[in-house]
Parts: C-alpha cells; structure tokens; sequence
C-alpha cells in the first residue's frame, strides 16, 4: 500500500458507493491513524448527505478504539433536519468494529447580531520558530504530510513544565476541495501540551473526546498557514484537558478547539 496525500484518501472516501477509503502506516500516530485523518473520515461521509451550502458549525468526536493502517468505511445517519440546523452521526469501522464516532451540526446562515471576537490578535512571525522536522526527539510520521514550526516553548519532550504551545502549520498539498476536512486535520496537529514535562519519549497519548467549533463556515476560510494557540488546562492521574484556538495567517479566529486527552507515563524524576 503507498502512501497517499489527504486530499486523494478523502477523495476515495467522497466518490465510493460504500464509503470506504485507505490509508497507509505514514498517517498513523502510534498504533492508530493520526485522529485529524479519522475525524476527517467522518466529515467526509458526513458531507454527503448534507446541501453543499449548509456549512458544518460543530463537530463532536469521541476516539473509541485504534484505527490501524488499511481500510476504513464510514457509517453515517441524519439524526434531524430541522429548517435551519442538521445534525449528523457517523461511526468510522475498522476491520467490523467501531473506532470513532462523531456527531455534526450543519447550519445555514441567517440575519443575525454578530458579536466579533474580542481584541485583536497578531501572530508572531512563522520564521522565528522551530522547524517541526527540527524538533526529531519524536516526530510522528504523519507530520510529514504538513508544513509548519513550533513557536513557543512548549514542544513536546522539552523537559519544561510548560502550560501552552503554539505553532504555525498549512497543508502540503491543496486542500480547497475539503475545506472542513482541511481544518479539521489542522486542528488535531497539536499533541498533549503535557508531554512539555518530559525530557525524553516514549510517553504514549492519545485523545478521548474532540469538540472543534467553526466560528465561520470553513469555505470561507484562506486554506494557507494557520496559527495555533493551545492551553493545558490541567493533568492528573493519567489524564489531560487542554483547549485551543485557531487563527488564518492575518490574526482570524476561525475555529475553537477542546480536548479531553490521556497520557501513560511516569512522573519526570526529581534532579
């Protein structure tokens, strides 16, 4: 099986009568696929019952099992379509069993107040970070699909008690055809902030449950270099919260992301 760029699995996935697609080992993270890919999956399915007018407003996903290299298929089901709001599930199978499940609320828009997000907010400059294939104590290969830096000081393994991370990151290849998708994968990039604490892998992690919330509708959204910022909220006894933002180059806020995540390893030893 060769590797394959996002565009063309979720392609697979779009134009197949059974909702399948593949995917091969350089997407996986661990033992599973990169979540940003199989949340994607379910986008994807998802979309096709919905008007390509009705933007995705939220999406709800809970990580139930590894989703190991090979093939995948995506059940899905409207669970109501009122006049102005559809909501979706979907449950991404792996060799007969259910890994992920998700749900997506798809909503048209309409005459409204609108309350801007408070404040400006002005990126640093991409070229002042650290290059993501720079930082090798452990990169997981589906980096290498993504283009982007670490511009703060909590890269995973650092050894540093830190509580945020930021980090710059685009597409490789062109995205315009999966605008959500795009976003959503963009989205998952960031890994556990506590892994900061520790100056040394393996330290294995993943997540339990994902809500991304798209503050406009993502086909409105420049698919170039997104900015994110993301905060540990706190961890302990094996388990993680941390929450994100998601900027467009110029400084938008285009996306809010929340993670509830676990970690297996020991506490960093005492010098």
């Amino acid at each position: 099986m060769t590797q394959s760029n996002l565009d063309s699995i979720l392609a697979e996935l779009r134009d197949s009568d059974s909702n399948s697609t593949h995917f091969d080992e350089s997407w996986s993270q661990g033992r599973s696929a990169f979540g940003g890919l199989s949340a994607a999956f379910a986008v994807t399915a998802m979309n096709k019952l919905v008007d390509s007018d009705v933007p995705m407003r939220s999406l709800m996903v809970s990580f139930i099992a590894p989703i190991p290299p090979g093939s995948v298929s995506v059940e899905t089901r409207i669970q109501r379509r009122g006049k102005n709001v559809i909501q979706l599930s979907a449950d991404v199978m792996s060799e007969g069993n259910c890994c992920l499940q998700a749900m997506g609320v798809y909503g048209r828009g309409r005459e409204a107040i609108a309350v801007p997000p408070k404040g400006e907010f002005h990126p640093p400059p991409k070229d002042q970070g650290i290059p993501f294939m720079a930082h090798a104590k452990r990169v997981p290969s589906f980096i290498s699909y993504f283009d982007g830096s670490w511009a703060s000081g909590g890269l995973p393994f650092s050894g540093r008690p830190e509580t945020e991370l930021d980090l710059w990151a685009k597409h490789q290849v062109d995205m315009s055809e999966f605008p959500t998708e795009a976003l959503v994968a963009i989205a998952d990039i960031p890994p556990p902030v506590v892994l900061s604490h520790f100056d040394k892998p393996p330290v294995p992690a993943s997540s339990l449950t994902w809500s991304l919330e798209f503050l406009k509708p993502p086909e409105e959204v420049p698919m170039d270099w997104f900015f994110l910022h993301f905060d540990m909220e706190a961890a302990a006894e094996g388990y993680t919260q941390q929450s994100g933002k998601i900027y467009t180059e110029d400084g938008t806020l285009c996306a809010l992301s929340r993670q509830c995540m676990v970690y297996f390893g020991p506490p960093p030893s005492e010098n």
